[in-house]
Formats: C-alpha cells, structure tokens, sequence
C-alpha cells in the first residue's frame, strides 16, 4: 500500500509521485463483536468456541489482505475517465426491455458505485472505458430486475434450511469463505435457487473487512448424487451473472471430494469459463493450505466442529450482515453520498472519506509546490 498520510505529514520531503488519498491504518473493526456486544449478536471466533452454530464474526489474526496495487497514470486517467461519466447519472432504465422508462437513481444505487467498483469492471474489460460505462449501466438495470427488494431473508429461509450455502469463516487473506454443499439440495430446481445464491453472493460481500474485495468459494461434493447437480444450462445462467455482475469478485475457487460424473460436467462447461477465473480454480487440494484450520470446518479437513441449526444460523447471519450494511452507508453519508467513494472507508480501514483524504493530499503536493520554490536558488543575473 501506498504511504500513509501520517507518513507524509512526518516527511516533507516526500517525493510527491508516492501520495496516497488513502490513509491505510485500520481505525475500527466493523466485525468485531466483543464482550459489549447484545447477546444475540455474540459469534464464535475459532475452534476453540466448541460446538459452532452461528457465523464467525471476524477473521483470526493474521488473516489479511495483501496490499492493493496503486494504479498506474494511465489507469488513473481511465479511472477518472468511468468516474466521471457515472457521476452524471441522475437516472436508469427500470428494466432491460426495450424501450423501458428511466426511473432517478437511488442511494443504494450510488452507493453501489464505489471507487473500487469502478476499479474492478475496468479490470474485467481490460481497461476499456467505453466497456467498463456500458457494463456497470448494464449491472444496475440487472440488480434492478433481480435482486430489488425481492431477495430478502425470509424468501431466500427455504433454500438454506438444510445448511446447502453457509457463509463461514475466512481464508488467510481475509476473504469470507462460501461453502456450496450440493449433497444437502433440499428443494427441486428453481429460479429461487439461483437468486439464493445471489443472496448468499450480497451477504459475503457484506463481511468483507476493510482491504478485501474477493471471496473464497468452498465447493464440496462429498455424498452428492447425481439428481443434486447443477445442469450445464443452470451453470452457464450462474457463470454469466457471475461474469458479468460480480466481476473481479472470486479470490479463488477450492473445489473438492469431485466424482467422475462432475470431472465430465466441469469439462463441458470450461470453455464458459473466462480464462483468468479458470487459474483461480483449485481441485482437491488440502484446505488447510488455504484455510487457518481454526476456521476450517472438521468436514473438510479443519479443526471447526460445526452443526447446521438453521433457526440459529439464519437469523445470526441476517443479523450481522445487517450490522455491517447499516455501519457501511452510515460512512456512506458521513462521507457526503458520493459516487465514487472508497470501500476502504466504507468497510471502517480508515476514518477519512475518500474526498476529504483527495483534498488533504491536494494541498500537502501544493505546499511542496510552495516549498520547492521557495528553496529554489534565485537565478543569476547577467553581468
């Protein structure tokens, strides 16, 4: 990561080209639920909780996200760029048919186009502006059409109450771990499945801590039967919206105890696969060279003994990602309701918008303005 501001305010000989808008110590844990957290928000930390039945609330120390890179100018020229058209919108269409009616953005819709937003669909387009605008307008049309305040809680119960998705623990880099547990299918197929797993998608990103923006995918196959499978036309529908609206999302993809039938069904849908996610994935490989085992279930090689309760799971689940979205645009309109805020802000790694910390920087760079000149050796005169 980039110098932190209180290293430019200790060095002002600080060669310029090094400023950061992001001051990067942690000033507060938006996960940590300690002693003076209600009861009923109390979660389990590792192993050494005993018999687990609810989420854990934090990664274990050292747990961390790597360093971002900075961007180059270029990319800062391209960023600019997406921000700046982005900012001009003042309204969407309401749905993807033709012709439909522009409805004003929302809150939750700015929101959403975060710094780092911006940042990831400008990655997955190779950096193409042009690509990166139409497919961002695209992804709010879509969350419009799909998710709107039809995915909520208490639809999406049914779909987990045999514990097929849990949202649980973190890997070594800080990124909230998915388990997808195709043995425990509990309903027969339908579109409800797969907005179950977009629910699940908008809940890990809810958890991530400060720093984090991927999640590891956990795939399990153990004692899975033929009939619980996903179809080849299921999992191109779960790639596409993967592809096109989660972009930049996966971390990695640890997938394990595969039987031959899904060696065949992997194949067929490789080709779907985007190149750079197909290198994220992992099969049967030990998870523990992933996972800390103190946060690694037992049925996969860790030391968590875990049971699924759904009437304890569930609502301890809604409980803390609502936690985290009420603390994340509470700094949201602290920070004014920009587009084009940080996540690192938002998700409490540090306590300054990324406006004020843009401003701050603007003026150190003008004062070493000030101050190189006044160094500066006055010029000879002729003789």
């Amino acid at each position: 990561m980039a110098t932190s501001e209180s290293a430019i305010a200790a060095e002002p000989a600080v060669n310029k080209e090094s400023l950061s808008t992001h001051d990067t110590a942690t000033k507060e844990d938006p996960n940590q639920h300690g002693d003076d957290a209600p009861e009923d928000l109390a979660l389990p930390h590792s192993a050494a909780d005993g018999l687990i039945k609810k989420p854990f609330g934090t990664p274990i120390e050292g747990s961390t996200p790597p360093a971002l890179a900075e961007l180059t100018p270029d990319q800062s020229k391209k960023y600019n760029d997406v921000l700046t058209a982005v900012s001009g919108w003042t309204s969407a269409p309401a749905s993807s048919a033709k012709g439909a009616a522009e409805t004003p953005l929302t809150d939750e819709e700015r929101l959403f186009l975060t710094r780092e937003c911006l940042i990831r669909y400008l990655r997955a387009t190779k950096w193409n502006v042009a690509d990166a605008v139409k497919r961002l307008r695209a992804t709010l049309v879509w969350r419009r059409e799909y998710i709107g305040d039809k995915l909520t809680p208490d639809y999406i119960s049914i779909e987990n109450e045999t514990g097929k998705q849990l949202l649980m623990g973190y890997d070594l880099e800080g990124r909230p771990c998915l388990y997808l547990l195709p043995s425990r299918q509990n309903t027969e197929k339908s579109p409800r499945q797969l907005e179950h797993l977009v629910f699940m998608l908008e809940r890990v990103i809810d958890l991530m801590p400060a720093g984090q923006e991927s999640l590891a995918l956990v795939v399990n196959f153990n004692e899975t039967k033929s009939g619980q499978n996903a179809s080849v036309s299921q999992a191109k529908q779960t790639l596409d919206i993967l592809q096109n609206h989660y972009p930049e999302r996966l971390g990695r993809a640890l997938v394990i105890n595969i039987p031959w039938i899904i060696w065949g069904f992997l194949k067929i849908i490789t080709p779907f696969i985007d190149p750079v996610t197909v290198q994220k994935l992992k099969f049967n490989e030990d998870l523990r060279k992933h996972v800390p085992p103190a946060q690694l279930l037992k049925s996969v090689g860790g030391d968590v003994e875990f049971e699924y309760d759904h009437a304890s799971y569930w609502p301890a689940l809604t409980k803390l990602t609502q936690r985290h979205q009420k603390a994340y645009r509470d700094r949201w309109a602290k920070g004014g309701k920009k587009i084009g805020e940080s996540e690192l802000y938002l998700r409490g790694g540090t306590d300054k918008s990324q406006f004020v910390a843009e401003t701050e920087l603007e003026q150190k760079v003008e004062k070493l303005d000030v101050q190189d000149s006044e160094s500066a050796p006055a010029p000879e005169t002729a003789q």
